[in-house]
């Protein structure tokens, strides 16, 4: 335990020297292909590239049926993980040291199905399907991203995770004025009626949080004109809008 907390302050430490940083490759690929990221005002990008530093920083990228995880892989997976986790300035999935990137769908030997992504608990780890990953971000409006959902999942855990002092983030009073919201948008989806979330959405509370998410940060606006006190739950659980920060106003 002494040891993880002094890696992670001697790599926080390497940050404020300056020895670790973005290049300008990094930055170029994520103002092609990051539009979150592209939006921040200069300030906002300033600290969003020394988050992406330390999470790559404190992870493990592992290949799995492909040859390398790319610069472009760790970058764009890692800037899913510190755009969703934005509003919290110390939280970094710490848990979660792993990331395994498989080139397109994996088969699971425990539940012997094919996947696109999961995340593990137990073993702290993150799988990503590359393909799929790709997928979600090339149409970056539909409300579908498997980056987006599979953090989703680490950061709800992350949150639950009571011995690496990053849990209890989300406030309780926020979090259970989301599912107050999210219960009756399930009921909706399970009754049949129109929603702008998918139908696995209804599948149980915590896959609602991940394909919120999925719609909160591809399409906010859709969805603040779908259901406004959704929208508004999400923006102070997270402690960041989308929109306001794409306008560079906060």
């Amino acid at each position: 335990m002494r040891y993880s907390l002094f890696f992670y302050l001697f790599q926080k430490a390497k940050i404020r020297l300056g020895i670790l940083k973005l290049t300008k490759e990094d930055v170029d690929i994520l103002e092609s292909f990051f539009a979150y990221y592209r939006q921040l005002n200069p300030k906002h990008k300033i600290d969003f590239e020394k988050r992406l530093v330390y999470f790559l920083a404190i992870k493990k990228f592992v290949p799995r049926g492909i040859e390398m995880v790319t610069r472009e892989m760790e970058l764009l997976i890692g800037a899913t993980a510190v755009m969703i986790s934005f509003g919290f300035q110390d939280v970094h999935l710490k848990h979660f040291k792993k990331i395994l990137v498989y080139g397109d769908n994996y088969y699971s030997t425990i539940n012997l199905q094919y996947h696109q992504g999961e995340v593990n608990p137990r073993l702290g780890i993150i799988v990503i399907s590359w393909k799929n990953f790709v997928k979600g971000m090339e149409d970056g409006t539909d409300g579908i991203n498997l980056g987006i959902h599979e953090m989703a999942h680490a950061l709800k855990l992350e949150n639950q995770i009571h011995y690496n002092g990053q849990s209890n983030f989300f406030s309780p009073k926020r979090w259970m004025d989301f599912s107050v919201l999210a219960k009756n948008e399930i009921q909706r989806i399970m009754d049949g009626e129109d929603s702008i979330f998918r139908d696995s959405a209804a599948n149980n509370p915590h896959e609602f949080f991940a394909v919120a998410l999925e719609s909160f940060f591809e399409n906010p606006q859709r969805l603040k004109d779908y259901d406004s006190g959704l929208y508004q739950s999400l923006a102070f659980l997270l402690k960041q809008d989308p929109i306001v920060l794409s306008n560079g106003r906060s």
